[in-house]
């Protein structure tokens, strides 16, 4: 409930109308990239599957310009972005910037050649790689369904969740049935794992979630006379959440996805300070726009922060029994009148603590199992489902990243390109635009609430 109040009045308005200013609309993809894990089975033909890049004239000219970084005043310091034929041919960084800045651009590619990367990040210098305007190409359901969606899903979770194949786990309710196997053995299974693969797990299955859901909230309900008619199908919602039809697996997924909101926007509040430095530009080449879009975004840093999520509730009322009972019901009072635990319960500081040699041979296992996952989006044969697929891998890889580089993040100098801890163009726009997709998933949610309450 705390989450559904703050999305829906601070967040979803907010990130919004951030994904409709130009640095944010614009998601250069490879969306050619041959399937690293088995043959093609041959890419959708279904027109809605098809994905329209953006024409040259139209990218903003600070964004095209060739460097990934394009959002720091060091990098925009140069009168060549007023030509729009020659930025568009600017590829090196050494004849617009100083030596100085060069030796800090050197360091900086050097060190992110060598980051952690949870993702399998697109050559963006291929000629493959195109821009798309995601305002142009929404994620909704296209009609891709059957063997092919089914295999990229199973190969997630079978493959890559750390699972063995005698444990059987529940699909959609879409999937074939095995029987009377309510997949509860599943369960038990994981709340053996340790917290680092239950996080895995449940990240995944929010992500797969949230995607379920745009797609019963975006619907082809008909197409008359060639015009589609797209909107909410209560049918298809309750055939991937609904209690009954999944047998109690719905409501999981549906919690899972509130789990991957709380991890990503602790990522935002944990990245602010990156953002919040006078360096970091969001440069398109309009200074009134890009000075708009950073207050946009500085804004909703400050609502993250804002939300209870940065403490370990276990903490508080933990004094002297009489003097913290007493404490307790006040802070009770000034809210609902109803106790209740804030919803964070999960500190990343916690993973891979043990032993020093285990917790690094697990976090790099967990890394290489999100980074598989990155690629498999490479097998799905919908251009437009492969699209939303990569941009919201890459968004939640970002938001792990930012999580394990919180003492990186701390320590960034405040004028200059940081050694430590950077963020390219294409993960910051994947990062807020994946966030954005899970703010939209929770909103859905709501207004699924009231449509089932009127269909009763």
């Amino acid at each position: 409930e705390s989450i559904d109040n703050f999305n829906t009045y601070k967040i979803f308005p907010k990130i919004k109308k951030l994904q409709e200013r130009d640095y944010f609309r614009y998601y250069k993809v490879n969306l050619k990239r041959p399937c690293p894990f088995w043959a093609e089975d041959g890419h959708c033909s279904i027109k809605d599957c098809h994905v329209e890049p953006c024409p040259e004239s139209k990218i903003p000219v600070g964004i095209k310009a060739g460097i990934s970084n394009k959002y720091l005043k060091v990098a925009n310091n140069t009168k060549e972005f007023e030509d729009c034929e020659q930025a568009s041919k600017l590829g090196a960084i050494n004849s617009t910037l100083s030596n100085q800045s060069k030796e800090a651009f050197i360091d900086w590619a050097r060190y992110d050649d060598s980051q952690d990367h949870f993702c399998e990040l697109d050559d963006e210098r291929s000629p493959a790689a195109q821009y798309v305007d995601l305002l142009l190409n929404p994620e909704r359901y296209t009609g891709y369904k059957g063997p092919s969606a089914w295999r990229v899903w199973n190969s997630i979770y079978e493959e890559n969740c750390f699972k063995p194949r005698s444990v059987y786990r529940p699909l959609n309710p879409l999937a074939p049935s095995r029987g009377e196997d309510d997949g509860e053995s599943f369960y038990t299974w994981l709340e053996g794992l340790c917290l680092e693969k239950r996080v895995f797990y449940k990240l995944i299955s929010g992500l797969h979630a949230s995607i379920n859901l745009h797609l019963c909230a975006n619907y082809l309900l008909e197409e008359t006379w060639g015009k589609p008619s797209w909107g909410p199908n209560i049918k298809e919602f309750k055939r991937r959440f609904d209690p009954v039809e999944t047998k109690g697996e719905g409501p999981r997924r549906l919690k899972n996805l509130y789990f991957l909101y709380l991890i990503e926007l602790r990522a935002l509040s944990k990245v602010a300070p990156y953002f919040e430095r006078s360096v970091v530009d969001l440069y398109t080449g309009n200074v009134d726009d890009d000075a708009d879009t950073k207050t946009l975004l500085l804004n909703i840093f400050q609502d993250t922060k804002s939300f209870p999520m940065h403490f370990d509730e276990k903490s508080m009322f933990s004094g002297d029994k009489k003097g913290a009972k007493s404490l307790k019901v006040k802070v009770a009072d000034l809210g609902t009148g109803r106790e209740r635990s804030f919803p964070m319960h999960f500190d990343e500081k916690s993973m891979f603590s043990g032993d020093k040699k285990g917790a690094k041979s697990l976090k790099e296992e967990f890394r290489l199992h999100f980074k598989n996952i990155s690629r498999i989006m490479d097998c799905v044969g919908c251009d437009k489902c492969r699209l939303w697929g990569k941009l919201q891998t890459q968004g939640l890889g970002t938001a792990l990243k930012i999580l394990f580089s919180e003492k990186e993040i701390q320590k960034l100098p405040e004028n200059s390109p940081s050694k430590g801890f950077q963020l390219t163009r294409q993960e910051i726009v994947a990062l807020l635009n994946a966030f954005g997709r899970l703010s939209t998933s929770i909103r859905e949610l709501q207004n699924f609430k009231v449509l089932l309450q009127h269909s009763r």
